[in-house]
């Protein structure tokens, strides 16, 4: 015990004397977590330009203008008369979407025949272009509706016959967790724990070569009593112990000041991120123990983390990605705390509900440990037998 605490002590000193771990591992990761913060500090894609050609020019296109301009997502900022125009609009990037009324939209109504009225959305912003296209449909159809049903009363039936009449069923939807689709609490908190795999997993990879590269392995070895477990869980303790501050921060100032805390979810969110964070340190150490050479380490690390976000499923779902894909996400250490993240943090659910992906967290912490210290040890014995054959030459 003694001797791991002097280990968990060097390596604390280690940490506020040595630049390359006390800025990856101290100041940026704050950094980053208010920048992801701000980031989205309008939470919602509103007002989106969209440009309308307005062929009809009656009492109804009239209206469905009116209610399009007056949803969350549409602001009517150019009228055209062209296609030419829309054209020219959506390439200039002045607009993300049009929508084009026909000539005799009301007269069609009235008459009984179907009328077409076209949306054009920019697809290659897809969040926008989708946004627009659901909020500019919703209004057509139900304006459409509106309007037939606004006929049928005017000839004499009674309007609930009509209603039923014209929409013989209802759909009701329910939208749970992120009802309003607030890009800020749904992104920021995932960004934020991809920022800590990143940082966690960078410095890790550097924790054990680096004592060769500052030559202070004789000391370090000298304390452990030359045993790579009293190293690796001495190390992998002051580095954990270091991530509360992270997590401290993360909980009760950058939560609250960007409005993402979730009613009883503290618990749930400290055993996740410290199984993600064990995970990484352990993963880390494995390559440091692996691989001498600082640089090949540290592109390990980055082609490692990089993708995580993308594979992990929190921009597209693993299910719709090929195999190979599902199976290269199954090895990293973010995919299952993202999924227990959804579960325990945004869901709020209890325990039990994520308890599958803290086992598998905890089984991955595990293995990388047990391979890292076998690993180690192997290469002490080595530089001790080393060091023995060198003192008995020189005597």
């Amino acid at each position: 015990m003694k001797t791991m605490l002097s280990i968990i002590l060097r390596e604390w000193k280690r940490i506020f004397r040595l630049p390359v771990f006390y800025v990856v591992g101290i100041i940026v990761p704050p950094i980053l977590f208010l920048f992801y913060g701000y980031l989205y500090q309008n939470k919602f894609a509103e007002n989106l330009p969209v440009a309308v050609w307005n062929d009809d020019q009656s009492e109804i296109s009239r209206k469905l203008i009116d209610m399009m301009n007056a949803s969350k997502s549409i602001k009517i900022t150019d009228v055209v008369h062209s296609e030419e125009e829309i054209k020219n609009l959506i390439l200039s990037n002045k607009v993300l979407g049009a929508v084009y009324i026909p000539k005799n939209l009301e007269a069609d109504i009235k008459n009984n025949k179907t009328s077409k009225i076209v949306v054009y959305t920019n697809a290659s912003s897809l969040v926008a272009s989708k946004m627009i296209y659901k909020d500019a449909a919703g209004i057509i159809i139900k304006g459409g509706l509106a309007a037939v049903l606004q006929k049928l009363t005017k000839q004499g039936m009674p309007i609930q016959q009509a209603s039923a009449l014209i929409q013989p069923v209802k759909l009701n939807t329910y939208t749970l967790y992120n009802p309003e689709y607030n890009y800020q609490e749904y992104l920021t908190p995932g960004l934020i724990s991809v920022g800590i795999q990143m940082a966690f997993i960078v410095i890790a990879v550097l924790l054990l070569n680096w004592e060769l590269k500052t030559q202070s392995l004789t000391e370090l070895l000298s304390i452990s009593n030359y045993s790579a477990s009293n190293i690796i869980i001495g190390k992998l303790l002051a580095w954990l112990s270091l991530s509360w501050i992270h997590f401290a921060m993360i909980q009760w100032i950058v939560f609250p000041l960007f409005n993402l805390e979730r009613e009883g979810t503290i618990l749930n969110f400290f055993l996740l991120y410290n199984a993600l964070v064990i995970a990484c340190i352990s993963f880390g150490m494995l390559v440091s123990a692996l691989f001498e050479d600082v640089m090949l380490c540290a592109d390990v690390a980055l082609f490692f983390t990089s993708p995580a976000f993308v594979f992990s499923g929190f921009t597209f779902p693993r299910a719709a990605m090929p195999w190979y894909d599902q199976y290269y996400a199954a090895i990293m250490p973010y995919t299952y705390f993202l999924d227990g993240f959804l579960k325990g943090y945004f869901m709020q659910l209890p325990l039990e509900y994520f308890s599958k992906e803290m086992w598998i967290l905890g089984l991955m912490s595990l293995i990388f440990i047990s391979l890292t210290i076998f690993i180690y040890q192997f290469k002490i014995n080595k530089f001790k037998q080393l060091t023995i054959r060198i003192s008995f030459k020189t005597s």
